[in-house]
């Protein structure tokens, strides 16, 4: 196997670190402390490709593989997890789901103002009382002529306040088993309104949106549903896999941005005339932090070279995300045990970094989830059933 990044990898590498290091880290803290949505950064990111991801440059993306997508998420997150969230949904989970289902007119309508951030996009799966349990939802869309009438409630939407464009899946045949009668609809906002009350009052990600989308008999035409009708569960589920692999990639971003600033303060800090880099016990929390995040990110590439490679990833991607979700919090709680009390406060990011790191052992599927979707695969047998 083949360790060493490609030269063209590189260059991506190179031009999303540089990106990060000069347009998202300097302002994260303020746009943390404030709550303010990074408009303006994602304004930079749309010209230089790095909304566009994987997507096919006809569609307007940057047509690279999984691996450089990885590479632009991980950096991305390293400087900034809340602009690393929209970035996922907007490729991971709408971008690409709709590259994959849409019909030939839906991408070409959609995806150029996507990949260019003209238009933001959200994933409108999980509700109140359904979150691993999407399958059961309970938003309803109801044929009327060649309408649909969309009624339900969303929770937990990244994006969603922000949208132009929200991915909804609502049921469309009550009859039908849970996963047989859902199915996929792309709402236009100013088209076919619908409410996106934000929540407040975040632990992490606080200069992300997160917000509920709300349906109060929505009229949106059949033309406007993405795939077939009852195929609306798969194409969640397939979309999922992809907001997995995003989600780790970032978590390794956070890992490494743990390293990078725990190294620095180590190098700078000193205790008993010498510093503190010098004591085995920190060098340990550090030499511990790099492990894991080297696994981790292995672990990210080993899923990319899955879907590289056009074979079924979701094993693959739920090992990635499970443990990279849970190395960002341990090299969280690290980085804040090298900066002692400092670590306590945002003069310095790690307290940043553990805030943020938490959510990602909770959306895109629980670490639970990625443990019994990893058992079925050994087992074969399904442990939620």
């Amino acid at each position: 196997m083949d360790f060493d990044l490609t030269p063209e990898q590189e260059q991506i590498r190179k031009l999303a670190h540089d990106f990060a290091d000069q347009e998202i880290a300097p302002g994260a803290r303020e746009r943390d402390r404030s709550m303010t949505f990074p408009h303006e950064v994602l304004k930079k990111m749309g010209p230089l490709g790095l909304l566009g991801g994987p997507v096919p440059e006809q569609y307007g993306g940057m047509g690279i593989d999984y691996i450089s997508h990885a590479i632009i998420t991980e950096e991305v997150g390293r400087a900034d997890s809340s602009v690393r969230t929209t970035l996922s949904v907007q490729i991971s989970l709408v971008e690409l789901t709709i590259l994959k289902f849409g019909t030939e007119e839906q991408k070409r309508t959609y995806l150029p103002k996507l990949c260019s951030g003209e238009w933001i996009g959200c994933f409108g799966l999980t509700e109140p009382g359904y979150g691993s349990d999407a399958a059961g939802l309970a938003t309803t869309a109801v044929k009327d002529g060649n309408d649909w009438i969309v009624n339900g409630r969303k929770m937990w939407i990244s994006n969603g306040g922000m949208s132009k464009l929200a991915l909804v899946f609502a049921r469309t045949d009550p009859s039908a088993p849970k996963a047989h009668g859902i199915s996929a609809f792309l709402l236009e906002r100013d088209q076919h309104p619908y409410d996106a009350p934000t929540i407040h009052g975040k632990l992490g990600l606080r200069s992300s949106n997160t917000s509920e989308l709300v349906f109060d008999h929505v009229r949106v035409p059949d033309g406007q549903r993405l795939g077939e009708l009852g195929q609306g569960f798969k194409i969640a589920m397939t979309a999922l896999d992809g907001g997995r692999y995003s989600v780790a990639a970032g978590a390794v971003g956070i890992a490494q941005a743990c390293i990078d600033a725990s190294v620095a303060y180590a190098g700078q800090r000193k205790t008993f005339g010498k510093p503190i880099a010098s004591y085995q016990l920190v060098q340990e929390l550090i030499a511990d932090m790099i492990v894991e995040t080297e696994a981790a990110r292995l672990l990210v590439y080993k899923a990319g070279h899955e879907k590289n490679a056009g074979r079924p990833s979701t094993r693959a991607t739920s090992i990635a995300k499970l443990y990279a979700a849970e190395i960002a919090s341990r090299c969280a709680d690290r980085a804040i045990q090298v900066h002692g009390g400092y670590g306590f406060s945002d003069e310095f990011p790690v307290e940043r970094y553990y805030r943020d790191a938490r959510v990602n052992r909770l959306y895109e599927g629980t670490s639970q989830i990625q443990k019994l979707i990893i058992g079925r695969f050994a087992t074969g047998i399904d442990a939620i059933a």
